[in-house]
């Protein structure tokens, strides 16, 4: 088994919303444990909310995420991105139009001065996605 690195995002009470509507877009297996079911059906209100989640596209794509557990604080910030990048155009421009709809469009999906086409969003969950679409080789 090799290593790989994946994003994990954390959310703030709504992180099965967001990784229910991921699925949506780049379709695969969603794997989503709560609190509860690790015996902290004692925590209340926090029992329904995801401890750890995890989506593993068809596409090789896996992202995985949880509600930030009582006692830490929840800080969303502009220190990390999610991007998406190749050569496909038909399928990066789904997932830019999903991810986009409902959410702020920071840099158009345009070609750009280094050849790319290439847009920045935020979802309507608040993470930033860069979605780049490589010109492909004649």
């Amino acid at each position: 088994m090799s290593s790989r690195l994946n994003p994990y995002i954390s959310f703030d009470g709504d992180a099965r919303q967001a990784m229910e509507f991921y699925k949506e877009i780049f379709g695969g297996t969603l794997a989503m444990n709560t609190f509860g079911d690790f015996g902290q059906k004692e925590a209340g209100d926090i029992a329904d909310k995801i401890m750890h989640s995890m989506l593993e596209t068809d596409s090789g794509f896996t992202l995985m995420a949880s509600d930030t557990p009582p006692g830490m604080a929840y800080n969303p910030g502009n220190n990390i991105s999610v991007s998406l990048s190749g050569d496909d155009a038909g399928e990066l421009r789904g997932y830019w139009d999903k991810l986009s709809a409902g959410g702020t469009v920071s840099v158009p999906l345009e070609k750009q001065m280094w050849g790319d086409v290439f847009g920045m969003c935020t979802d309507r969950f608040g993470i930033t996605w860069l979605v780049n679409i490589s010109e492909q080789q004649a």
